[in-house]
């Protein structure tokens, strides 16, 4: 059993609490670790050291910053399959999801070593005869990142921290008590790139004690991923203490597929969509809103090759997919194929049962297929954040459409056609922030903003892109004006009173 510690002021430290959170192998069911939750004073403590590091950090030149970010690139390819190991272990997700998420969490470190330039200015000579303005973009200060447990490296060391301080900014993240162990790995990591003590914090605490994130004077700003009740929360308290916030939140991913669309790539596309990483992503596609002149076609198609999908640990190599995060989530997904039942769903195929010969007492849930699911079911309205797979059946483009936009996350939306028309007129109409054209994960490169909409994202800045660098910069004009010696010469002569 490991002791976990927490990182505040480039010191690991051991916390003074008395309550320690179990942190699970989601494929055996043993307790790995302890994950201290940390005392206000410790997590206070950390906004101080990340305070006092500001100054020093913020006026190192940005390209002797990213140099740290050079060095943590190459760190993590060197310690890839460690850290993927890791992650496997303490999340459940599969190999190939689990090297995903850090490869992620690597593309995030490249777009934040381009800070040089994206930090870059704008400039006007003559604004006004012999005026010149320049803007520049400055980091703020200390930022707080408050992260989920289902993707430990990415969101955490991937969207929050690398332009965080390639910006010139210091960080205090609160990791996800679950999953803590992948990002404190990598925070190792950054302390070998030679990244000065105080710029990255971490520690692990209960909703009471990051309160004092949101409220704390000397955080300028909060990254929050997590769901829509608690990032309404973070958003406004936030917010109300004077700080800028980004708040990612819930989703409830639609696809429509049309009857032109090619039954077995999309049910492929389908099947890696809803049940990649178990489901337990916000990105996943949770929801069929299907042509029913193809309906039963491509539902038997998703059946068959949801059946063939090889369920086991996560570390496994050959895993198509791991279980969910820990016994009390897995119980909640089963609730929720409950409810689908009870409100007339057909069970297409059933997952709640399923299990791993050696590893019963791992966190297990097969693929499950909800099929003729009505627009007033809250199984097909809600996040369940699992392998649940609902079905809505349409007559028309615009039924589904319609259908889609309903819904109150716009997180992603999908297309599967081979019109051009429709899928023009999709990604012009749909609500979706993110939209994929035969694309079932529409999830944009770092040099894009991850831009949900509705409850899907409180803020006004999204996380990476160009709006990543703008939510951690604050920009100053400076407007200069010189005189040239005649004109100061003439300005004596003219000021002249006539005395001795």
């Amino acid at each position: 059993m490991k002791q976990l510690q927490y990182f505040s002021g480039g010191k690991w430290l051991n916390s003074k609490t008395e309550k320690y959170m179990d942190v699970y192998n989601p494929s055996t069911g043993e307790v790995i670790a302890k994950a201290p939750c940390c005392t206000k004073d410790e997590v206070e403590a950390a906004i101080e050291a990340a305070a006092a590091a500001f100054p020093a950090w913020s006026a190192t030149p940005v390209m002797k910053r990213v140099q740290v970010l050079y060095k943590v690139r190459e760190l993590l390819e060197k310690h890839m399959d460690e850290l993927v190991d890791i992650l496997c272990r303490e999340n459940g997700k599969s190999w190939g999801d689990a090297q995903g998420d850090v490869l992620k969490a690597k593309e995030g470190t490249e777009q934040a070593i381009a800070a040089p330039n994206l930090m870059m200015g704008e400039s006007l000579m003559d604004t006004a005869v012999g005026v010149d303005t320049t803007l520049y973009r400055e980091s703020l200060g200390v930022f707080a990142g408050i992260v989920p447990f289902n993707f430990p490296a990415m969101i955490p060391m991937g969207w929050m921290f690398p332009m965080c301080a390639a910006t010139g900014n210091t960080m205090v993240i609160k990791a996800a008590s679950p999953t803590p162990m992948t990002c404190m790995r990598i925070a190792e990591l950054y302390q070998e790139a030679g990244l000065p003590d105080g710029v990255l914090n971490i520690v692990t605490c209960s909703r009471n004690e990051a309160e004092l994130l949101l409220e704390h004077p000397k955080v300028k700003g909060v990254s929050f991923v997590g769901s829509t009740t608690v990032g309404l929360h973070v958003y406004t308290t936030a917010a109300k203490h004077g700080k800028r916030v980004q708040a990612l939140t819930e989703a409830k991913n639609h696809a429509l597929v049309l009857e032109d669309a090619p039954i077995g790539r999309t049910a492929a596309g389908i099947i890696n969509s809803a049940f990649g990483c178990a489901g337990e992503r916000c990105m996943a596609l949770p929801a069929i809103v299907v042509h029913e002149s193809i309906a039963d076609a491509l539902v038997a198609d998703i059946a068959e090759k949801a059946k063939g999908m090889r369920i086991g640990p996560a570390w496994l190599k050959d895993t198509d997919m791991g279980p969910v995060v820990s016994a009390s989530h897995r119980e909640s997904i089963r609730n929720w194929i409950e409810t689908g039942l009870k409100e007339g769903a057909k069970l297409v195929l059933d997952g709640r049962e399923c299990t791993v010969s050696g590893y019963e007492n791992g966190f297990y849930l097969g693929p499950t297929i909800l099929d003729h699911v009505g627009p007033e079911m809250t199984v097909g309205i809600e996040e369940i954040f699992g392998p649940v797979l609902c079905i809505k059946r349409v007559k028309s483009f615009e039924e589904g459409l319609a259908l889609m936009n309903e819904s109150r996350f716009a997180n992603g939306s999908v297309i599967y056609t081979q019109n051009g028309y429709y899928a023009r007129e999709f990604a012009r109409q749909t609500h979706g922030g993110m939209v994929g054209v035969n694309v079932g994960i529409p999830v944009p490169v770092g040099m894009f903003p991850f831009a949900g909409h509705k409850d899907s994202f409180f803020g006004d800045l999204h996380c990476l892109g160009k709006d990543g660098l703008r939510f951690f910069t604050e920009s100053k004009c400076v407007t200069t004006r010189w005189f040239d010696e005649a004109e100061l010469r003439r300005e004596k002569v003219d000021s002249w009173d006539g005395t001795v």
